[in-house]
């Protein structure tokens, strides 16, 4: 049983569904561009998608102490291979993906004022995370 607020695990299931659409879109287009991690399960072979194919997409809550922007969400992504992947095209994904979540969170999160940027050396997803609207 969960200790966690039952309106905080909502919102997190619907930042969830978010980022599995962008998974699914990253792998689509770049799945295919070096070979899996040899532990890691092929695309579409596991209940989640954050535990198969070549990315693991997702976010952490932080309470963002020493944050310029606050409390919000890190963005997680890790390409689970073993292969070198150029940091050009590390930063081409990154992109996309805050260029996707930018898209899909104001319709995933309705009148909230809800932002991606970076915060040092990571992406947060911060603005307006109250849970009086879930």
């Amino acid at each position: 049983m969960s200790a966690r607020h039952p309106k905080a695990l909502a919102w997190e299931r619907r930042l969830k569904r978010v980022f599995d659409g962008i998974d699914a879109e990253l792998e689509a287009a770049y799945g295919d561009r070096y070979p899996l991690h040899p532990v890691r399960a092929r695309r579409g072979r596991t209940a989640d998608p954050a535990h198969d194919g070549l990315f693991d997409l997702g976010a952490a809550f932080s309470a963002g102490y020493g944050s310029e922007h606050g409390a919000g969400y890190i963005v997680r992504l890790r390409l689970a291979t073993l292969a070198r992947v150029p940091d050009s095209v590390i930063e081409e994904i990154e992109d996309f993906v805050v260029e996707r979540l930018r898209a899909e969170l104001p319709a995933a999160f309705p009148g909230r004022d809800l932002d991606v940027s970076r915060d040092g050396p990571v992406f947060k997803i911060h603005g307006d995370l109250s849970l009086g609207r879930v």
